[in-house]
Protein backbone atom coordinates (compact mmCIF):
# COMPACT_ATOMS: atom_id res chain seq x y z
CA UNK A 1 0.00 0.00 0.00
CA UNK A 2 1.42 3.53 -0.94
CA UNK A 3 1.19 6.18 1.55
CA UNK A 4 1.11 9.86 1.14
CA UNK A 5 2.69 12.64 2.36
CA UNK A 6 2.37 16.06 1.63
CA UNK A 7 6.17 17.93 1.07
CA UNK A 8 4.69 21.08 2.84
CA UNK A 9 5.24 18.88 5.68
CA UNK A 10 8.66 18.45 4.85
CA UNK A 11 9.34 22.12 4.65
CA UNK A 12 8.07 22.87 8.16
CA UNK A 13 10.35 19.82 9.22
CA UNK A 14 13.80 21.10 7.66
CA UNK A 15 12.46 24.89 8.93
CA UNK A 16 12.48 23.75 12.63
CA UNK A 17 15.78 21.37 12.28
CA UNK A 18 17.95 24.08 11.08
CA UNK A 19 16.90 26.20 13.79
CA UNK A 20 17.27 23.35 16.46
CA UNK A 21 20.20 22.16 15.10
CA UNK A 22 22.42 25.36 15.51
CA UNK A 23 20.64 26.18 19.13
CA UNK A 24 20.57 22.83 20.77
CA UNK A 25 23.70 20.64 21.06
CA UNK A 26 22.53 16.90 21.46
CA UNK A 27 22.85 15.49 24.64
CA UNK A 28 25.82 12.78 23.31
CA UNK A 29 27.94 15.70 22.17
CA UNK A 30 27.75 17.08 25.51
CA UNK A 31 27.83 14.06 27.26
CA UNK A 32 31.53 13.81 25.59
CA UNK A 33 32.40 16.98 27.09
CA UNK A 34 31.69 16.27 30.55
CA UNK A 35 33.68 12.53 30.21
CA UNK A 36 36.09 14.42 28.81
CA UNK A 37 36.04 17.61 31.73
CA UNK A 38 37.12 14.39 33.90
CA UNK A 39 40.37 13.22 31.65
CA UNK A 40 41.68 16.64 31.11
CA UNK A 41 44.63 17.35 33.08
CA UNK A 42 45.65 20.79 31.33
CA UNK A 43 44.28 23.48 33.30
CA UNK A 44 43.57 25.50 29.98
CA UNK A 45 41.69 22.72 28.74
CA UNK A 46 39.61 22.37 31.32
CA UNK A 47 38.51 25.91 31.48
CA UNK A 48 37.81 25.38 27.17
CA UNK A 49 35.59 22.62 27.95
CA UNK A 50 33.97 24.49 30.36
CA UNK A 51 33.43 27.16 28.62
CA UNK A 52 32.22 24.90 25.96
CA UNK A 53 29.43 23.44 28.57
CA UNK A 54 28.49 26.78 29.84
CA UNK A 55 27.99 28.74 25.93
CA UNK A 56 25.69 25.41 24.87
CA UNK A 57 23.37 25.87 27.92
CA UNK A 58 23.33 29.75 27.18
CA UNK A 59 22.50 28.80 23.22
CA UNK A 60 19.82 26.62 24.32
CA UNK A 61 18.35 28.52 26.90
CA UNK A 62 17.98 31.85 24.93
CA UNK A 63 17.61 30.90 21.59
CA UNK A 64 21.32 31.82 20.30
CA UNK A 65 23.29 29.89 17.53
CA UNK A 66 25.95 28.16 19.37
CA UNK A 67 28.48 29.43 16.79
CA UNK A 68 28.64 32.23 14.64
CA UNK A 69 29.24 30.12 11.90
CA UNK A 70 25.80 28.82 11.18
CA UNK A 71 26.94 26.81 8.43
CA UNK A 72 25.81 25.18 4.90
CA UNK A 73 22.61 23.48 5.11
CA UNK A 74 23.60 19.67 4.64
CA UNK A 75 20.31 17.54 4.31
CA UNK A 76 20.07 13.63 4.06
CA UNK A 77 16.90 12.08 3.11
CA UNK A 78 16.06 8.29 3.66
CA UNK A 79 12.62 7.67 1.11
CA UNK A 80 10.17 4.77 1.35
CA UNK A 81 9.94 3.39 -2.16
CA UNK A 82 6.26 3.01 -0.95
CA UNK A 83 6.08 6.91 0.19
CA UNK A 84 4.03 8.97 -2.62
CA UNK A 85 5.02 12.47 -2.16
CA UNK A 86 2.40 15.05 -2.75
CA UNK A 87 1.97 18.86 -3.51
CA UNK A 88 5.67 20.12 -4.92
CA UNK A 89 8.81 19.37 -5.82
CA UNK A 90 10.71 17.26 -2.91
CA UNK A 91 14.27 19.37 -3.54
CA UNK A 92 12.92 22.69 -3.83
CA UNK A 93 10.35 21.60 -0.86
CA UNK A 94 13.87 20.85 1.38
CA UNK A 95 15.35 24.29 -0.43
CA UNK A 96 11.87 26.07 1.25
CA UNK A 97 12.53 25.11 4.96
CA UNK A 98 16.15 26.12 4.41
CA UNK A 99 15.25 29.63 3.34
CA UNK A 100 12.83 29.87 6.04
CA UNK A 101 14.91 28.75 9.21
CA UNK A 102 17.91 30.89 8.21
CA UNK A 103 15.48 33.35 7.90
CA UNK A 104 13.08 33.14 10.63
CA UNK A 105 15.80 31.79 13.31
CA UNK A 106 18.11 34.79 11.99
CA UNK A 107 21.07 32.31 10.98
CA UNK A 108 23.89 33.17 9.19
CA UNK A 109 23.44 32.44 5.54
CA UNK A 110 27.29 31.16 4.08
CA UNK A 111 26.15 30.05 1.01
CA UNK A 112 28.19 32.48 -1.67
CA UNK A 113 29.61 31.92 -5.33
CA UNK A 114 32.74 30.17 -5.52
CA UNK A 115 34.33 33.14 -7.79
CA UNK A 116 32.79 36.33 -7.11
CA UNK A 117 31.98 35.41 -3.33
CA UNK A 118 28.64 37.22 -3.87
CA UNK A 119 26.08 35.65 -1.22
CA UNK A 120 22.77 33.31 -2.66
CA UNK A 121 21.27 35.37 0.55
CA UNK A 122 19.11 32.34 1.93
CA UNK A 123 21.48 29.66 2.09
CA UNK A 124 20.32 27.76 -0.56
CA UNK A 125 20.83 25.56 -2.51
CA UNK A 126 20.87 22.84 0.98
CA UNK A 127 23.45 20.14 -0.20
CA UNK A 128 21.22 17.01 -0.40
CA UNK A 129 21.64 13.32 -0.74
CA UNK A 130 18.57 10.93 -1.22
CA UNK A 131 18.49 7.41 -0.74
CA UNK A 132 15.45 4.87 -1.31
CA UNK A 133 15.04 2.71 1.35
CA UNK A 134 12.09 -0.26 1.61
CA UNK A 135 9.17 0.98 3.60
CA UNK A 136 6.38 4.01 3.82
CA UNK A 137 8.54 6.61 5.88
CA UNK A 138 10.87 9.30 5.31
CA UNK A 139 14.01 10.30 7.61
CA UNK A 140 15.37 13.73 7.73
CA UNK A 141 18.84 14.63 8.77
CA UNK A 142 19.73 18.54 8.78
CA UNK A 143 23.32 18.72 9.20
CA UNK A 144 24.47 22.63 9.31
CA UNK A 145 28.38 22.19 8.70
CA UNK A 146 30.70 24.80 9.40
CA UNK A 147 33.48 26.08 7.13
CA UNK A 148 36.44 25.64 9.44
CA UNK A 149 36.51 22.00 10.22
CA UNK A 150 35.01 21.54 6.13
CA UNK A 151 38.03 23.31 5.31
CA UNK A 152 40.44 21.09 7.18
CA UNK A 153 39.22 18.12 5.52
CA UNK A 154 41.45 15.85 3.57
CA UNK A 155 40.47 12.89 0.71
CA UNK A 156 43.38 10.48 0.07
CA UNK A 157 43.94 8.13 -2.87
CA UNK A 158 46.49 5.46 -1.29
CA UNK A 159 48.04 2.49 -3.48
CA UNK A 160 46.31 -0.82 -1.61
CA UNK A 161 50.28 -1.06 -0.75
CA UNK A 162 49.73 1.31 1.98
CA UNK A 163 47.23 -0.82 3.58
CA UNK A 164 46.06 -0.32 7.41
CA UNK A 165 49.30 1.58 8.75
CA UNK A 166 48.81 3.69 5.99
CA UNK A 167 45.17 4.85 6.32
CA UNK A 168 46.49 5.29 9.85
CA UNK A 169 49.09 7.54 9.14
CA UNK A 170 46.94 10.01 6.62
CA UNK A 171 44.19 10.01 9.63
CA UNK A 172 46.41 11.08 12.30
CA UNK A 173 48.40 13.59 10.15
CA UNK A 174 45.09 15.23 8.89
CA UNK A 175 44.29 16.21 12.19
CA UNK A 176 47.86 16.69 13.11
CA UNK A 177 48.36 19.39 10.43
CA UNK A 178 44.90 20.85 10.98
CA UNK A 179 45.92 22.42 14.55
CA UNK A 180 44.03 24.52 15.67
CA UNK A 181 42.08 25.44 13.02
CA UNK A 182 39.26 23.10 13.18
CA UNK A 183 38.47 24.26 16.88
CA UNK A 184 39.07 21.49 18.80
CA UNK A 185 38.04 19.32 20.25
CA UNK A 186 36.73 17.37 17.03
CA UNK A 187 35.26 14.22 15.44
CA UNK A 188 36.78 12.50 12.89
CA UNK A 189 34.65 11.17 9.92
CA UNK A 190 36.44 8.24 8.36
CA UNK A 191 35.44 6.68 4.63
CA UNK A 192 37.64 3.89 3.70
CA UNK A 193 36.75 2.37 0.22
CA UNK A 194 34.59 2.84 -2.50
CA UNK A 195 35.11 5.17 -5.02
CA UNK A 196 36.56 8.42 -5.17
CA UNK A 197 32.99 10.69 -4.10
CA UNK A 198 31.89 7.48 -2.21
CA UNK A 199 34.72 7.77 0.33
CA UNK A 200 34.50 11.31 1.02
CA UNK A 201 30.60 10.85 1.85
CA UNK A 202 30.79 7.97 3.88
CA UNK A 203 33.31 9.83 6.06
CA UNK A 204 30.47 13.09 6.26
CA UNK A 205 27.87 10.14 6.38
CA UNK A 206 29.45 9.10 9.68
CA UNK A 207 29.52 12.45 11.65
CA UNK A 208 25.61 11.44 11.91
CA UNK A 209 26.36 8.55 14.48
CA UNK A 210 25.73 9.70 17.69
CA UNK A 211 28.89 9.88 19.89
CA UNK A 212 29.87 7.72 22.47
CA UNK A 213 27.99 4.94 20.67
CA UNK A 214 29.85 1.72 19.69
CA UNK A 215 30.62 1.01 15.37
CA UNK A 216 28.01 -2.03 15.31
CA UNK A 217 31.54 -3.27 13.11
CA UNK A 218 33.62 -4.94 15.76
CA UNK A 219 36.96 -4.47 13.94
CA UNK A 220 36.13 -1.27 13.11
CA UNK A 221 34.96 -0.06 16.81
CA UNK A 222 38.68 -1.34 17.75
CA UNK A 223 40.14 0.32 15.00
CA UNK A 224 37.94 3.78 16.24
CA UNK A 225 39.20 3.33 19.71
CA UNK A 226 42.87 2.67 18.45
CA UNK A 227 43.09 6.27 16.73
CA UNK A 228 41.34 8.54 18.89
CA UNK A 229 44.26 7.02 21.42
CA UNK A 230 46.59 8.50 18.62
CA UNK A 231 45.12 11.34 18.08
CA UNK A 232 44.91 12.44 21.49
CA UNK A 233 48.31 11.97 22.07
CA UNK A 234 49.25 14.81 19.52
CA UNK A 235 48.67 16.94 23.00
CA UNK A 236 46.75 19.85 20.40
CA UNK A 237 43.81 19.77 23.15
CA UNK A 238 40.75 22.00 23.26
CA UNK A 239 41.18 24.76 20.65
CA UNK A 240 44.37 24.06 20.01
CA UNK A 241 45.87 25.33 23.74
CA UNK A 242 47.65 21.83 24.54
CA UNK A 243 46.07 18.85 26.43
CA UNK A 244 44.29 15.68 26.22
CA UNK A 245 41.14 16.14 23.99
CA UNK A 246 42.09 17.01 20.60
CA UNK A 247 39.07 14.48 19.64
CA UNK A 248 36.26 13.41 21.03
CA UNK A 249 35.59 10.42 18.88
CA UNK A 250 36.55 8.81 15.71
CA UNK A 251 33.72 7.08 13.34
CA UNK A 252 34.51 5.41 10.74
CA UNK A 253 32.39 3.87 7.45
CA UNK A 254 33.83 1.27 5.26
CA UNK A 255 32.89 0.07 1.88
CA UNK A 256 34.28 -2.37 -0.73
CA UNK A 257 36.79 -0.61 -3.11
CA UNK A 258 38.85 -1.86 -6.86
CA UNK A 259 41.25 -3.92 -6.11
CA UNK A 260 43.70 -1.41 -7.59
CA UNK A 261 42.21 1.65 -5.24
CA UNK A 262 42.22 2.40 -1.68
CA UNK A 263 40.22 5.67 -1.18
CA UNK A 264 40.53 7.45 2.66
CA UNK A 265 38.40 10.16 3.29
CA UNK A 266 38.49 12.15 6.36
CA UNK A 267 35.87 14.64 7.20
CA UNK A 268 36.41 16.65 10.21
CA UNK A 269 33.85 17.94 12.80
CA UNK A 270 34.32 20.79 14.99
CA UNK A 271 33.19 20.62 18.55
CA UNK A 272 29.74 22.36 17.63
CA UNK A 273 28.47 18.99 16.17
CA UNK A 274 25.30 19.77 14.83
CA UNK A 275 22.85 17.21 13.60
CA UNK A 276 18.85 17.20 14.40
CA UNK A 277 16.53 14.28 12.69
CA UNK A 278 12.94 13.46 12.36
CA UNK A 279 11.07 10.31 10.77
CA UNK A 280 7.82 11.54 9.13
Amino acid sequence: MIRELQVKKITQAVKRLCIEANENLGEDVLNCFQQALQKEISPVGKEILEQLIENARISREEHLPMCQDTGLAVIFLEIGQDLHLTGGDLKEAVNQGVREGYGEGYLRKSSCHPFTRANTGDNTPAVIYINVVPGERLKIWVVPKGGGSENMSRLFMLPPSAGLPGIKEKIVETVKEAGPNPCPPTIIGVGIGGTFEQAALQAKKSLLRPLGSPNPDPELDRLEIELLEMINKLGIGPQGLGGRTTSLAVHIRLLPCHIASLPVAVNIQCHASRHKEITL
